[in-house]
């Protein structure tokens, strides 16, 4: 993804893995061999895998620069995070390429000033911490980790009813709980300003449903604004096909809602789309057409 410029603000996309292949089912138990031939030469080879007919996500963070504060809106999978055979693909990674890409855009991570947290999935706070003497600490030490508060009680809640159960698959154990006792966690409502104004700024907007308090991320510079969606929409392919749900949502009627909210609200306009696990390149508008809406992403 390119560089993109609204105003005085930039946002650039930080990778952790460019992308990786999910059965389909594993996504959308609705899906059909033959949604997946259908769509296969419109989405591509990167997004339905040619012979696997798996799906292509990517794992990435998006670095927001403005009025010189570095924000870093979610933080992937993590280094070392034991999440067991279920979540195989997600079990103590080992790789220096986040930080490495961090840090070619000029910044360690004492440079960063806020984290967003978009929700409490696993694969959205695992560089919430590090591994240091063998216990978890912040990897940004001078940032707050800015959460809805409805979405760390909802976690919370279940933490305390089986403090030996791995909420989240352990994230909220090893990756939001020691955020907590450092002192660096704010807690929020989900209408919440984190810089400048609605019309020059960065603010969080709910967007609850696949999770309790799920919210975006919008972000507005030079009169153009971009959403960052978190896991309303995962794949593109759901513009092709929009009766499919993930099964990982906590509320699917919530969660529909939400996604055609920001859907309609994007159509047609010179606003941006900014998802969580579109491969590059990524950002992207929508646009109306005889059957709903369609994804176009940016050039590269």
């Amino acid at each position: 993804m390119k560089t993109i410029t609204l105003g005085s603000i930039t946002i650039d996309r930080v990778v952790e893995y460019e992308t990786i292949y999910l059965d389909a089912a594993w996504m959308y138990p609705a899906v059909t061999p033959d949604m997946l031939d259908r769509h296969q030469a419109e989405l591509g080879p990167v997004l339905i895998h040619p012979e696997t007919r798996k799906l292509g996500l990517s794992f990435h963070s998006f670095l927001i620069r403005t009025r010189g504060k570095n924000i870093l809106v979610d933080t992937c999978n993590g280094n070392h995070k034991h999440r067991g055979p279920r979540m195989a693909w997600q079990h103590l990674l080992d790789s220096p390429d986040y930080l490495g890409n961090l840090a070619k855009f000029g910044l360690q991570p004492k440079d960063i000033d806020v984290v967003l947290c978009t929700h409490l999935h696993t694969d959205h706070v695992g560089w919430n911490t590090r591994l240091e003497d063998g216990r978890w600490v912040p990897t940004f030490p001078n940032a707050k980790y800015v959460m809805a508060r409805q979405e760390f009680d909802h976690f919370n809640r279940l933490h305390a009813a089986k403090p030996d159960y791995p909420v989240g698959h352990g994230s909220f154990a090893d990756s939001v709980l020691p955020i907590v006792a450092a002192g660096q966690a704010l807690f929020v409502d989900m209408n919440h300003l984190v810089e400048g104004t609605l019309d020059d700024g960065v603010w969080l907007e709910p967007s609850t449903g696949h999770t309790p308090g799920h919210v975006s991320i919008h972000v507005k510079g030079g009169g153009v604004e971009a959403i960052m969606t978190g896991d309303l929409i995962h794949h593109p392919i759901l513009f092709l096909e929009p009766s499919l749900e993930t099964q990982h949502n906590f509320d699917q009627a919530m969660a529909n809602a939400a996604k055609n909210r920001v859907i309609e609200r994007l159509a047609d306009t010179q606003d941006l789309l900014l998802t969580a696990h579109f491969p590059a390149p990524t950002a992207g508008r929508i646009c109306s057409c005889s059957s709903g809406f369609r994804f176009r992403f940016l050039d590269q």
